[in-house]
């Protein structure tokens, strides 16, 4: 189904992962993408030779959203893409750090608010001047945002930060006709998380769900898809959990 046949859309850490799947499947949806990537040069590339055998268009995109430029530098080489004109901003970069809270280093905990938080904030700052009335913004939440989860409380909070910022987005880009939206997976099989690699850790998730599989990442794009659609136009300041039924 082409409904975003036209639209353009940037989807940051969409070399792998929850991110790859995403850009694939709004490529699939009609749209041009441009896939960011951090350093997986490969890999990204892969995923722009992917969307265009398949007849859409795609760019791939270098930056380091960990450092303090990096939105401003993505946004910069974004608009010589797209020009004037950026429907859909999916924000999936993310990076997570598992230690005790006596464990956590100062350094650590900066880096994961700096990806986390601090980069999809200046991103959609950056990129406002193109975006307009009927855009989308897709932040990526947790699950970890509202229940305890294991050595991840400072990741935790990065997500929390993402569901105030989803809420305080909405309440701002409203006027201009900008829907703000967060997507909250559970446990997914990806890279980031070799959590479900181990019988046990595929037990446990298991024991948390309502549904009982394991999650992929086409599962996560297909709500991240429908949010960027005008099937979404009247969603706005929502986080909506993705997560086959988690913790209920």
């Amino acid at each position: 189904m082409n409904t975003l046949t036209g639209k353009t859309a940037l989807v940051t850490g969409a070399s792998r992962g929850i991110g790859r799947a995403t850009a694939l499947a709004l490529a699939q949806a009609g749209a041009q993408i441009i896939v960011h990537y951090g350093s997986a040069a490969r890999e990204a590339k892969a995923v722009v030779a992917e969307i265009t055998a398949a007849g859409s268009r795609a760019h791939a995109i270098q930056a380091d959203l960990a450092e303090s430029d990096g939105p401003r530098r993505l946004a910069r080489h974004v608009r010589a893409i797209v020009g004037e004109r950026l429907d859909i901003l999916v924000s999936n970069a993310g990076i997570a750090k598992a230690a005790t809270l006596e464990k956590t280093s100062v350094e650590d905990f900066d880096e994961l608010f700096a990806v986390n938080v601090r980069a999809p904030y200046f991103l959609v700052q950056q990129l406002l001047p193109i975006m307009c009335k009927g855009s989308s913004v897709t932040l990526l939440s947790s699950l970890a945002a509202h229940a305890a989860v294991g050595e991840l409380s400072a990741y935790s909070a990065t997500k929390g930060a993402v569901d105030t910022l989803v809420r305080q987005f909405a309440d701002d880009l409203g006027p201009r006709g900008i829907r703000v939206n967060a997507v909250a997976p559970g446990v997914v099989q990806t890279d980031m998380s070799s959590f479900t690699r181990t019988d046990e850790g595929r037990d446990m998730t298991l024991s948390l769900q309502a549904i009982k599989r394991l999650a992929e990442p086409d599962d996560i794009a297909a709500a991240i898809t429908f949010l960027a659609s005008d099937e979404a136009r009247w969603t706005t300041g929502a986080t909506l959990n993705v997560d086959g039924g988690s913790k209920l």
